[in-house]
């Protein structure tokens, strides 16, 4: 109970983990990551700490969901795509084959009746549109920081935006194509950057803000968004 409110939350033991870490998503809520040896009982006082911080953050994320939940009601819906939103049309012809055709800032969708719902079509679509974008900017940021990967994957991951191996291949996130394409550019330069320092040093920074002189704007604005990246429930 925080200030009389009702709290479920998630723990998960990490085995890797030296500090505690919350995380709050519209689909699962509040995820506290604990180390290997933490007692659960001290959790108590942790949460009361960060009180204040998680009643805020679950309050913004149901007002979202009455705000998506009005729109809709009203026979509208709404899909992030590039940092913007898009009307979505469900043609629903059955006549028609399955397709996603994007028009000026609306989704015309044609989804008929199949084992597939709704939610797996556009996010199939979401993970085309990702790997079309991000093979591009990769393509072009490599000629410019004189740098080359092995292979580029689009996956669906819960805590990473992008990684890279010793071997240098990258895997990148499909929801990126969420975010505003500057945001994008950074998380590909942030991944690129690792194909010469495979660290997190000074040197290793020094490089990205060459190619990326506002990556710290950019990286607070996908740690303040990242609980509003998710679909809705359609």
């Amino acid at each position: 109970m925080l200030d009389n409110n009702a709290i479920c939350y998630s723990i998960k033991r990490s085995y890797k983990a030296k500090y505690i870490r919350l995380e709050i998503h519209r689909q699962t809520g509040l995820t506290i990551f604990i180390p290997r040896f933490y007692k659960i009982s001290e959790l108590s006082n942790l949460l009361q700490k960060k009180k204040l911080w998680i009643i805020k953050k679950l309050n913004e994320i149901n007002e979202d969901r009455t705000k998506i939940l009005e729109k809709e009601i009203h026979g509208e819906f709404v899909l992030p795509y590039l940092g913007k939103y898009l009307k979505m049309k469900n043609q629903n012809n059955q006549k028609l084959p399955e397709s996603i055709i994007l028009e000026d800032d609306t989704l015309i969708i044609n989804h008929r009746q199949s084992n597939n719902g709704l939610g797996q079509v556009i996010e199939a679509w979401y993970q085309q549109q990702a790997e079309i974008i991000i093979k591009k900017k990769a393509g072009e940021l490599c000629k410019d920081m004189n740098v080359t990967y092995n292979r580029l994957t689009i996956r669906k991951a819960r805590t990473r935006w992008g990684s890279c191996s010793q071997k240098g291949n990258l895997n990148f996130n499909w929801k990126l194509v969420l975010v505003p394409e500057p945001v994008i550019d950074y998380i590909v330069i942030h991944e690129l950057a690792h194909l010469k320092e495979m660290n997190h040093s000074q040197r290793f920074w020094n490089l990205v803000t060459i190619y990326c002189p506002q990556w710290r704007q950019h990286k607070k604005w996908l740690e303040e968004h990242e609980a509003d990246l998710t679909i809705s429930n359609l």
